[in-house]
């Protein structure tokens, strides 16, 4: 096994080996080469202690934040790159890091308390492939294996629940049984798990090409962060529109929409609130009327309480609220729609809606898509001329108003309210003149007041 490892990387590893010590690319790097991808991090372990790799790289450009777990950073001009010495972990309270950290001599041992077999490889040109927990060999099989005790490893840092649920959504590997079962037994440790660090593993298990495995078989983990989910699953929809529980449907709709976190939270919120809105009527079909505004309260107190920031918050759950809306195919409605959601969100809210059709009943989605494509093709006609439909974009501005003499602000908004649902509407166009003209209609007849 060949692996090219860049050229600074190999610079340090040559200077720390040249010392009389051992040093090796390790972990992430090393799977990634493996596997044909470009590492984005390399990082670097060494039998040298962290004064003794100081001693060796010299203290330029050096940052020492790390030093008591072991870990020396080194700067150069393609980034950072982190030398931690060979350790054993010691006792772990808070299924987070551990109190303390022994350091060792044996590559082996540092290797051992590492999470899975594939991130449990290092590598030099020396000795080459270093791999004592068959990293490779799973690797090849597409297997997320535990080093060890999967039990141990879960109960040492329960983040290593949702990394494992991100590997395996990210590289379509299968997750081992025994390791599984840990999974599942363990799921709890979640609850002290910071919400900051379980958002991050979250968005990248949602955004994974393989989600859809993932999200079925541990619906159970994630409702342990996100109980509201828990309704979800198996609540069947009793609607001709559905075949799919409203988890299941979720999961597709996760699965079908594009990447990005917008994209995979707004799958993943927009039918939150559908268990609480359900009804049934006399012919025995389920509606969930107001889910859409519903949902959006709930998505976002969930997404508040994941810590995530306020522009991502806002802009999901805008497109939460609009997901279900289905106006007639027409120029007055699309602009209307335009107007709600912005010129910016229009693609994003379609793309929300076409992936929405695509986890419904398969026998009415040629109609939905064409239905979808109809409002595309408007609203790319409307918005040829750079429109977007709002105050912004209004060829008439407050300043306007006050240099015609009206200064009341109340006054001043509703008439440009007016004139943008005139121009919405299509009985106004939106040139400065014609809005002009508009307002003092407007105002002579009174309407004002």
């Amino acid at each position: 096994m060949k692996i090219e490892i860049p050229q600074n990387v190999n610079k340090i590893i040559e200077m720390i080996q040249s010392a009389g010590f051992e040093a090796y690319a390790v972990g992430g790097c090393i799977r990634d080469s493996i596997m044909g991808l470009v590492p984005h991090d390399w990082d670097i372990c060494t039998s040298a202690l962290p004064e003794e790799t100081l001693a060796v790289l010299g203290k330029t450009n050096i940052v020492t934040n790390g030093l008591k777990h072991g870990t020396v950073t080194v700067k150069f001009v393609d980034g950072l790159y982190e030398i931690t010495t060979f350790r054993i972990d010691g006792i772990y309270r808070d299924n987070r890091r551990p109190e303390s950290v022994t350091f060792v001599g044996s590559l082996r041992e540092d290797l051992a308390r590492r999470d899975f077999t594939v991130n449990a490889m290092a590598y030099n040109y020396d000795r080459g492939l270093c791999d004592y927990f068959g990293g490779e060999n799973d690797i090849k099989n597409k297997i997320i294996r535990c080093v060890g005790d999967p039990d141990k490893r879960f109960r040492e840092d329960g983040l290593r629940i949702l990394r494992a649920l991100r590997f395996s959504a990210r590289l379509g590997f299968e997750i081992e049984k025994k390791t599984s079962d840990a999974i599942h037994k363990n799921a709890d440790l979640l609850k002290n798990i910071s919400a900051e660090r379980i958002a991050s593993e979250l968005l990248g298990i949602i955004d994974g090409d393989y989600t859809e495995k993932v999200l079925t078989g541990y619906a159970d983990v994630i409702c342990i962060f996100i109980p509201e989910i828990e309704k979800m699953i198996g609540f069947e929809q009793h609607n001709p529109h559905h075949i799919y529980d409203i988890w299941t449907h979720t999961v597709k709709v996760i699965a079908n929409s594009p990447h990005g976190k917008i994209s995979r939270l707004a799958a993943l919120f927009h039918d939150i609130a559908k268990p609480e809105c359900y009804s049934l009527d006399k012919t025995g079909t389920g509606h969930f009327h107001g889910h859409p505004e519903r949902g959006t309260e709930k998505a976002r107190e969930i997404m508040k309480r994941l810590k995530l920031d306020n522009k991502t918050i806002d802009k999901v759950c805008m497109l939460i609220k609009y997901h279900d809306v289905r106006p007639e195919v027409n120029a007055k409605n699309v602009r209307r729609l335009i107007s709600k959601v912005g010129v910016d969100n229009f693609n994003e809210l379609m793309q929300l809606k076409r992936a929405d059709a695509m986890g419904q009943n398969p026998d009415l989605l040629d109609e939905k898509l064409e239905y979808i494509k109809n409002l595309e093709e408007l609203f790319y006609k409307q918005t040829a001329d750079g429109q977007e439909y709002n105050l912004k974009t209004l060829r008439v501005k407050g300043i306007d108003l006050i240099n015609i003499g009206i200064t009341d602000g109340k006054t001043i908004g509703r008439i440009l309210k007016h004139l943008l649902e005139g121009v919405i509407n299509g009985e106004l166009n939106n040139s400065h003149n014609e809005l002009m003209h508009e307002v003092r209609v407007y105002t002579d007849n009174g309407k004002n007041n």
